[in-house]
């Protein structure tokens, strides 16, 4: 199942790249890291889905050139702090930033 859900979303952002004629944004240097931080948002978002004491729903997951930025909200710390673990062991990740606030 969670194999599944990994290849689900690494397809859907390969295809969000190509959809979008491969264009480097963000002020990304090469398209490889607009495919890199693809995939490192991707892999967060599918292990916070795992992840069934989470509300994946309700937390962004945004990635610049490795460096990840977490924003929503949770009902506490542990959570919190679950999350970004989460986001800190997926390879590719440089730094995470974590603006979740806890409801």
């Amino acid at each position: 199942m969670k194999f599944t859900n990994y290849l689900i979303c690494t397809f859907t952002a390969l295809i969000l790249v190509l959809s979008n004629g491969c264009a480097v944004t963000h002020d990304q240097e090469t398209v490889g890291a607009y495919i890199d931080d693809s995939v490192i948002t991707s892999t967060i978002k599918t292990r916070l889905f795992d992840e069934k004491s989470i509300d994946s729903t309700s937390i962004s997951v945004e990635t610049l050139n490795g460096n990840v930025q977490l924003t929503g909200s949770v009902k506490n710390v542990s959570q919190k702090n679950t999350v970004e673990s989460i986001a800190l062991k997926v390879k590719g990740v440089r730094k995470v930033k974590n603006d979740i606030v806890i409801r």
